[in-house]
């Protein structure tokens, strides 16, 4: 039998999309005679200025004004979609197409796997036309489900949960075509690592109590400035604390972990997060669908911060609802919840219960295999 050809398509505005899309890819590795993938960022195919509204601006938007982001979102879910914004809207989307369509032109894809809404919704319309002839599928990447991402003639949905697979059906999609695999993550966070030996690796102890906090985001001061409040908590616990690409403050933590010895961890950029939260009993993090998944499926409990108005905020609610998060609006809020999380051991524990029964790590396997099973 030959290989089947799967095209991954994403967009990079956010994270998320894209990391869905390289787990997808990553797992394939695993079925080497039935697979070949090529991952795409449909950013690379159109114009710089389409670029930069649809990245650059998202970004800055989510970032610098978070509330008008959750009325965009909001208000573009309520629209018609033969509304005169719309129809403008998936104009300019097609005069950017081209490109990309010579592309999956060249791979010949025997099923595509779109991450993001946007190329599902470009190639729904070539789909309708006939001008594309692969089936087309899509990943939704967070706990809600934005009109945006519904579009005929897809020939099938993979929902994040129960309640997002129902909100398809709502939608018109059918039942048989939605599948409920939750969101796809990287293997590396679907292993069973010991935690004495990640411990070990990073100068951890790993009998004591350890959280773990995630980037900061907003809402919260400086890493510095908030993982000096946690330590300040009463209890014996180590802090591990993620400060990615930001220099200054990794530097600022690591003069702080002079002052708590034993206690601190500063990390920068690293690709071990999985290790790491292998050491964790709970993330401090933003909500989105693909960090939260990374933590389910390691049965990790959540303190989400300040979530985007808009996904963000539905997936903090999803987590809230189903147990396995609190939710703290700022420095003093996170603060309050963690020790009260300190004082009640059973509540972390029930809420590590719930996050394990919740998680969802082979996520991607079940993708790929939906793929395979359906006939081309």
């Amino acid at each position: 039998m030959p290989k089947k050809k799967i095209l991954l398509l994403s967009v990079s505005a956010g994270a998320g999309h894209k990391r869905a899309a390289q787990a997808i890819q990553a797992t394939a590795l695993a079925y080497p005679a039935d697979t070949e993938v090529l991952h795409l960022d449909v950013m690379d195919f159109v114009t710089a200025g389409f670029r930069k509204i649809y990245t650059d601006f998202y970004i800055k938007l989510v970032n610098k004004a978070p509330t008008l982001w959750g009325y965009l979102y909001h208000a573009s879910n309520e629209a018609q979609s033969d509304s005169t914004m719309e129809k403008l809207r998936r104009g300019i989307e097609r005069l950017n197409a081209r490109p990309l369509l010579q592309a999956i032109a060249d791979f010949a894809p025997d099923v595509i796997v779109c991450t993001h809404f946007l190329p599902a919704e470009m190639l729904s319309r070539l789909l309708r036309k006939e001008r594309l002839h692969c089936p087309v599928w899509v990943q939704v990447t967070d706990f809600d489900l934005h009109r945006m991402w519904v579009h005929e003639h897809m020939a099938g949905y993979f929902a994040a949960s129960e309640e997002v697979a129902d909100r398809m059906r709502v939608n018109g999609i059918p039942a048989e075509r939605i599948h409920v695999t939750g969101i796809p993550i990287m293997p590396a966070f679907t292993q069973h690592l010991d935690r004495k030996i990640c411990a070990a690796e990073f100068g951890l102890d790993p009998a004591l109590q350890t959280f773990m906090l995630m980037g900061g985001g907003a809402g919260l001061g400086g890493l510095d400035e908030v993982a000096e409040r946690l330590l300040s908590l009463p209890g014996n616990f180590q802090l591990i604390v993620l400060a990615g690409k930001n220099a200054p403050a990794l530097q600022a933590l690591q003069k702080l972990a002079l002052r708590y010895p034993g206690r601190l961890l500063p990390q920068g950029f690293t690709d071990k997060v999985e290790r790491l939260m292998a050491c964790a009993d709970l993330v401090i993090t933003k909500p989105g669908g693909l960090t939260t998944s990374e933590c389910l499926a390691m049965g990790l409990p959540m303190i989400v911060n300040s979530p985007i108005p808009g996904q963000e905020e539905r997936n903090a609610d999803f987590l809230l609802e189903q147990g396995v998060a609190l939710k703290a609006y700022d420095d003093v809020s996170l603060a309050y919840r963690l020790n009260y999380l300190l004082q009640h051991p059973d509540k972390l524990r029930d809420m590590h219960d719930k996050a394990q029964a919740l998680g969802r790590p082979q996520a991607a396997t079940q993708v790929l295999q939906a793929i395979l099973d359906t006939p081309v």
